[in-house]
């Protein structure tokens, strides 16, 4: 079977390290994940996310030199995201400032008066 960069493939854990792991493509060709391209979160302990024998999705990140360098995390789906315009988030940002700022006018007029503290009166 032939591999190219950017394809997506099933591979099968080999082997796990402190800086990766690494993953069967087909008999005889092995790539490494780099513990970053695991998840989208941290990875201290790669032990918590990957087993031996785990079959997972990897993309092929590189060819080089007889050496596959492989990725779980971007061989997953994106979530997808609002199609939102730069108009729609500019008015929406807005939008909240105004509403942030009016709390902060309340705020602000309700600390400095209307309770009779802090005022000095010459009664003389």
């Amino acid at each position: 079977m032939s591999f190219s960069v950017g394809q997506i493939v099933d591979g099968k854990v080999t082997g796990i390290t402190n800086f990766g792991a690494f993953i069967e493509l087909s008999p005889g060709i092995t790539g490494l994940v780099h513990i970053s391209e695991v998840a989208d979160v941290y990875v201290k302990d790669i032990k918590e996310f990957l087993k031996i024998s785990d079959v997972v999705k990897v993309k092929i990140l590189s060819m080089q030199e007889g050496k596959i360098g492989l990725s779980i995390r971007q061989a997953q789906p994106k979530p997808k995201q609002s199609r939102q315009s730069f108009e729609d988030k500019l008015s929406k940002f807005l939008k909240d400032s105004e509403e942030r700022q009016s709390e902060l006018k309340r705020s602000l007029d309700s600390k400095r008066g209307g309770r009779g503290r802090g005022r000095i009166s010459n009664f003389s």
